[in-house]
C-alpha cells in the first residue's frame, strides 16, 4: 500500500482572501466567548481614552498654569512715541487685584503692573525682577493649579494601570478557553478520520498542529485581538486630537502616512509568504524528529546517523533561513517606521516652534502635539508586530483548518430517522452472518487489492485467510474492522451493510489481536480494560487465567497497577501478545479476527500464545489470518487469496486433496 510520507509543504490556501478566509473560519470558536471579547473591547476603548488624556494634560499644566496664554490680552499698547502708539504682542500674566496679598506687591512693585479693574496685567519678562517670595505668593493659583493636574496625571495612570490589568486577565482567559476548544475540536476530530488520512500524514505532522499551531493562535487571542483595536483607537483618537489642536500642523505630519502605507503593505506581502512556509518548515522537523526517534532501532543498526543528519541539517538550515528572512524583513520595517517618525516629529518642530514665536500656536499645545506624534508612531509599530504575530497565527489556522476540514471520514449512517431506526436493528441481534457480497477494493485508484471477493462465515465459524505475501490478507481484516469501505460490492453482518451500521454497533462485537499489538502508557490493568469501567476482581482474574498473563502479572513489580511505557517496550513482544489477548477477552466479543497473532513471537512464549488463542477462540466466530500454515489447519474452513481473487475455499483436508494451490504453498512450506 503506497504511504505518502513526503517533507514537502502541506497543502495551502492559495485564495486573495486568505486572512478574511482563517479569521472567518476562528468565528464559531469565538461565539461562545463573545461577552469576554466584548468586555476587553470595551477595557481597550476605555483605556484609550485615558492614554489619549495624558499629553492633554500635559498641554493643560503648561498653557494654564506655567506659561499660560491671555488671549486678547496679549495685544497691548506701546507708547514708544507720543505721535505714533503702537500695538504689539507680549506675553503677560494675569493677577487676581482683589486678593490682599496680591495688592501688596502690586503696590509694592507699581512700576511693573497694569490694573485693569479687578485684575493687574504684568510682562512675563518682568516676573524675574520680583523676589522669589513675592513671585511664589503671585503664582500660588499657578502651583496649586499645577499640582492639582498632577494630581490627576497620577490618577488617570493608576485607573490605566487597574484596567490594563484586567483587560489582559480577561483577553487571557478568553485566548486560553478557545484554545481549549480548539485543540478538543482538532483531537476528537483527529480521532475520527479515516486510516487512510493518518496513512498520508506523519506522526510529527500532527502532533505540530495540535501543539506548536494551537499555541500560536493562542498569541492571536491573547497579543493581537484586543490589542489591535487598542492600536486602531489609539490611531484614530491621536489623529483627532491633533486635528483638533493644530489643523495646520497636523496635516502637515500626516504627509509621512503614504510612505508609512507603502511601507506596511510591503511588509505584509513577504511576511505572510515567510510565516506560511515557516510553518510548514515546523513541521517538516517535528516529523522528521518523530521519525527517527520511533525507528531508532533502524536507524542505529544500518548506520544511517550520517544520513539522516545530513537529511535533518537541510530541513533544519531551510527553518533557520526562513527565521532569518522573518529578522530581516522586521529588522528594515520597524527602524524604517521609526525614522519616518523621526521625520514627522522633525516637521512637528520646525513648523510647530515657528508657530509658537508667531505666537500661532501656543507652547502647550506644541508639546502636547510631540508628544502625541510620538504617540502616533508606537501603535504603527505595534501593528506591525502584531501584524507580524497574526501572520504566524494565521499560518497555524490554516493548518489546522487544512485537518479539520478534512472529509476523509467513512460516512456514517443517517441520523435517528425512523428508515435508519429499521436499518439498524438487525445489528443489535448476536452475530450470526458475516459475508462479503462481490466486494473488490483499492488504496490507490485502478490498482486493487481485492477483485470480486465473495464469502460468508456463520456464527460459531473459524475461518482462515491464506496466501502469499500481498495477496490483500490484511486488507480483507481491514473491511471487516470498517478501517475502509469497498470500492465495489458490501461487507454484511447479519444481512446489514456495514456502511449502514453506526460503528459502536458492529465494533462492541469485534477483537482484534494484531501481529504487533500496541500498548499505550499506562497500567497493565490499563492496558487490558481500555475503557471498561466496571469489572469484579473474579472477572479480571478468570481474564488473566485464560489469557495466559497471570505469570506476565506475578512478577510485575506492581501487578497489574505495573506502569508500562508507550508500546510496552519494558516487556517483551510475547508478553504484549499475551495482554492484547487479554484485552480481548475483556471484551467478550462476538467475532475473533487474530491477524498473524504468532508471527514474531519466539519460540519459549508460542505455546502459552497457542494455548491463550485457543481459549480466546473457544464457542466464538473467528477469522485468521496466518503466514504459518499449520495455524489454520484444524480451523473450519480456508480461504486461499492471490493477487486480491479467492483462490480456493475449504477445509485443510479437502484443500490438500484437491492439489491445487494451497496444496502447493504447503509443499513450498514444506
Amino acid at each position: 500500500m503506497p504511504i505518502n510520507y513526503g517533507y514537502a509543504e502541506e497543502e495551502t490556501l492559495k485564495s486573495s482572501g486568505y486572512d478574511i478566509k482563517m479569521i472567518r473560519w476562528l468565528f464559531p470558536f469565538f461565539a461562545p466567548y463573545r461577552r469576554l471579547l466584548i468586555l476587553s473591547i470595551a477595557l481597550v476603548s476605555m483605556i484609550t481614552l485615558l492614554d489619549l488624556s495624558l499629553p492633554y494634560l500635559t498641554k493643560i499644566a503648561v498653557d494654564r498654569y506655567i506659561v499660560p496664554v491671555t488671549g486678547e490680552q496679549a495685544m497691548i499698547t506701546v507708547d514708544s512715541d507720543a505721535s505714533a502708539p503702537s500695538k504689539e504682542k507680549r506675553r503677560i500674566y494675569r493677577v487676581d487685584a482683589s486678593d490682599p496679598e496680591n495688592v501688596a506687591i502690586i503696590r509694592k512693585y507699581p512700576a511693573l503692573f497694569r490694573v485693569t479693574g479687578t485684575e493687574a496685567l504684568i510682562d512675563f519678562e518682568h516676573l524675574a525682577e520680583l523676589s522669589k517670595n513675592d513671585l511664589a505668593v503671585l503664582r500660588k493659583d499657578a502651583v496649586t493649579g499645577v499640582g492639582l493636574v498632577a494630581l490627576l496625571f497620577v490618577i488617570l495612570a493608576v485607573a490605566d494601570f487597574v484596567m490594563s490589568f484586567f483587560q489582559k486577565l480577561v483577553v487571557e482567559i478568553s485566548g486560553h478557553k478557545i484554545m481549549h476548544d480548539i485543540r478538543m475540536r482538532l483531537f476528537d476530530h483527529i480521532q475520527h478520520l479515516s486510516i487512510s488520512f493518518f496513512n498520508k500524514n506523519p506522526v510529527g505532522r500532527l502532533v505540530t498542529r495540535a501543539t506548536n499551531d494551537v499555541q500560536n493562535m493562542h498569541e492571536l487571542f491573547s497579543s493581537v485581538i484586543s490589542f489591535i483595536f487598542q492600536d486602531i483607537f489609539l490611531l484614530i483618537g491621536i489623529a483627532v486630537v491633533l486635528l483638533t489642536i493644530h489643523w495646520r500642523l497636523a496635516l502637515i505630519t500626516f504627509a509621512v502616512l503614504p510612505f508609512v502605507c507603502w511601507a506596511a503593505l510591503k511588509f505584509a506581502r513577504k511576511a505572510r509568504h515567510i510565516f506560511r512556509v515557516l510553518r510548514a518548515k515546523i513541521a517538516e522537523i517535528n516529523t522528521r524528529f518523530s521519525e527517527t526517534i520511533e525507528g531508532m532501532r533502524v536507524v542505529q543498526l544500518f548506520q544511517l546517523e550520517t544520513e539522516n543528519n545530513r537529511i535533518f541539517h537541510r530541513l533544519n538550515h531551510d527553518t533557520y533561513l526562513m527565521g532569518m528572512a522573518q529578522i530581516q524583513v522586521m529588522a528594515v520595517f520597524l527602524p524604517l517606521i521609526e525614522l519616518i517618525g523621526v521625520a514627522a516629529v522633525a516637521a512637528a518642530i520646525s513648523f510647530g516652534g515657528a508657530g509658537v514665536l508667531n505666537e500661532s500656536i501656543s507652547l502647550g499645545a506644541l508639546v502636547a502635539f510631540l508628544s502625541y506624534i510620538r504617540m502616533f508612531f508606537r501603535p504603527i509599530r505595534d501593528i506591525a508586530e502584531k501584524y507580524n504575530v497574526l501572520q504566524n497565527a494565521l499560518a497555524s489556522v490554516e493548518r489546522i483548518s487544512l485537518i479539520m476540514d478534512s472529509k476523509e471520514k467513512l460516512p456514517l449512517p443517517p441520523g435517528n430517522d425512523g428508515s435508519a431506526a429499521e436499518i439498524i436493528r438487525p445489528s443489535a441481534q448476536p452475530l450470526s452472518e458475516i459475508r462479503f457480497d462481490r466486494v473488490s477494493f483499492e488504496y490507490v485508484k485502478a490498482e486493487p487489492v481485492l477483485k470480486n471477493v465473495s464469502f460468508s462465515i456463520s456464527a460459531g465459524e473459524t475461518l482462515g485467510v491464506v496466501g502469499p505475501t500481498g495477496a490483500g490478507k490484511t486488507s480483507l481484516i481491514n473491511l471487516v474492522i470498517r478501517f475502509y469501505d469497498p470500492t465495489e460490492g458490501s461487507v454484511q453482518i447479519n444481512g446489514v451493510n456495514l456502511s449502514q451500521m453506526p460503528p459502536d454497533i458492529f465494533l462492541e462485537k469485534i477483537s482484534l489481536v494484531p501481529q504487533d499489538p500496541f500498548l499505550f502508557a499506562g497500567t497493565i490493568r490499563e492496558n487490558i480494560l481500555q475503557g471498561i469501567k466496571t469489572i469484579s476482581d473474579e472477572e479480571m482474574a478468570a481474564i488473566l487465567s485464560a489469557a495466559n498473563c497471570n505469570a506476565l502479572v506475578e512478577r510485575s513489580t506492581d501487578g497489574l497497577d505495573t506502569i508500562l511505557p508507550s508500546g510496552g517496550g519494558s516487556i517483551s513482544s510475547g508478553e504484549r501478545q499475551l495482554i492484547s489477548i487479554a484485552r480481548a477477552f475483556a471484551r467478550d466479543p462476538e467475532l475473533i479476527i487474530l491477524d498473524e497473532a504468532t508471527s514474531h513471537i519466539d519460540s519459549g512464549t508460542e505455546h502459552q500464545i497457542q494455548q491463550a488463542l485457543a481459549n480466546l477462540l473457544k464457542d466464538r466466530t473467528a477469522i485468521v489470518v496466518a503466514h504459518r500454515l499449520a495455524t489454520v489447519r484444524n480451523l473450519d474452513r480456508i480461504l486461499v487469496l492471490h493477487k486480491g481473487r479467492v483462490m480456493e475455499t475449504g477445509s485443510h483436508t479437502a484443500l490438500m486433496a484437491k492439489k491445487g494451490f494451497y496444496y502447493r504453498l504447503n509443499t513450498i512450506a514444506g
